[in-house]
């Protein structure tokens, strides 16, 4: 008997979900529909025509870069190659973003350098019924050390590739802070290519946002990369927040973590969508990447009625020689007996419910470095958990 295989439209066969098509032109790839896979879970119409070329009118991506003198920064032609080091795009939307722009930003960080303030990257909206498209290179260099702090901000449609191109023996902590008006668009494919010996912390914060939908995708280029992926998001009626990951080993002895935790409240007197999330996490070990520790965790909690989480997990593992492999998700209501115990010490159900959702959290968040960051994080919690019981 034959088997025949049909080859993915406009694209390359794959085995698997580390060698998708990549591409920089939008053409390259065909219109999305509810049905595709990576597109299932969420509304194409609210994407305000991002998925198929339909858009409001495109203005440049306002961005402003706050950065110590020794980092370089630099706008540069989109055809700059420099600016696709890390690879390019693997769906439609991230595509769009490379055809529509007409320039983007390579910030470097020298070599055998560890900076003493941080890189801040601030992406503005450009308003409502307007779109834009970024573009965005982070490179450090050897031996270097850094935080750099991205922040999406004000209102608008947008969509952007954020590279990460992590260099031999460097150590970045990059924190993605997208705190958009409640009702901004924006779409973001983030690929990271980690070097010999390098370490990565990539934390992602979502609170704001009608729809928010952001992709990570790591790949190690050589023996000895570290990565770890953290996450909280929190939604409330009417936003759609999505976490959709890849963590590629394809070299031995990489150690990869994966920490994301959100939380859902609806409103039952709303007329606003649902909450709803998503969180995807996808490790693919293959079978070169000997040694491979790799872990991953998604923690959701309902809050209300009228609200939903999906959390899918998946590994694809090629060897057996692996130091550990795992995962866990896990979607349901905070814990009763956590919240008896702090009501049989006196304390009020609400103050005992935001007690336990804030340590929640706090696990993620004391991993960010940045104190500022942190604290106007957890302060956001806060303010989420007054406004579910006001």
């Amino acid at each position: 008997m034959t088997v025949s295989v049909d080859p993915v439209q406009n694209a390359t066969p794959h085995n698997n979900k580390g060698d998708l098509f990549q591409s920089f032109t939008v053409d390259d790839f065909p219109v999305p529909g509810g049905r595709d896979e990576v597109w299932r879970f969420i509304s194409l119409r609210r994407l305000r025509g991002l998925h198929n070329g339909k858009f409001a009118d495109a203005a440049k991506a306002q961005v402003k870069i706050d950065a110590p003198e020794a980092v370089s920064v630099e706008e540069v032609a989109i055809d700059d190659d420099r600016l696709k080091v890390v690879g390019g795009a693997v769906d439609r939307v991230a595509a769009q973003a490379w055809s529509s722009a007409k320039s983007g930003y390579i910030v470097s960080i020298p070599a055998d350098t560890e900076l003493d303030e941080d890189v801040t990257i601030t992406v503005t909206g450009a308003g409502e019924d307007v779109t834009t498209f970024g573009n965005i290179l982070v490179e450090s260099g050897t031996h270097s050390k850094a935080n750099v702090i991205l922040r999406y901000e004000g209102t608008g449609t947008h969509a952007d590739n954020v590279n990460w191109h992590i260099g031999e023996g460097s150590r970045v902590h990059a924190i993605v802070d997208a705190e958009w008006n409640s009702d901004a668009v924006h779409i973001g494919q983030q690929s990271v290519l980690v070097e010999r010996d390098a370490t990565l912390r990539h934390h992602v914060a979502t609170f704001g946002g009608e729809v928010v939908r952001i992709t990570p995708r790591v790949k190690f280029a050589a023996p000895g990369g570290d990565a770890e992926l953290t996450g909280v998001y929190f939604a409330d009626a009417g936003q759609y927040i999505e976490n959709r990951m890849l963590v590629d080993h394809s070299v031995p002895n990489c150690r990869s973590n994966v920490l994301y935790k959100g939380a859902l409240q609806g409103d039952k007197q709303s007329s606003l969508p649902e909450a709803r999330t998503c969180w995807v996490g996808d490790v693919l070990i293959r079978s070169d990447a000997k040694g491979t520790d790799t872990y991953e965790t998604n923690r959701n909690l309902v809050l209300t009625d009228g609200a939903r989480a999906d959390a899918i997990p998946n590994l694809e593992i090629e060897t057996g020689e692996i130091a550990g492999a795992g995962h866990a998700a896990t979607v349901g209501r905070f814990d009763d007996e956590q919240l008896f115990y702090l009501r049989s010490r006196g304390i009020p159900e609400d103050e005992a419910t935001r007690l336990i959702i804030r340590g929640f959290f706090n696990e993620v968040l004391n991993q960010i470095p940045v104190e500022s960051v942190r604290d106007e994080l957890i302060a956001r919690v806060a303010g989420e958990l007054e406004r579910s019981n006001s």
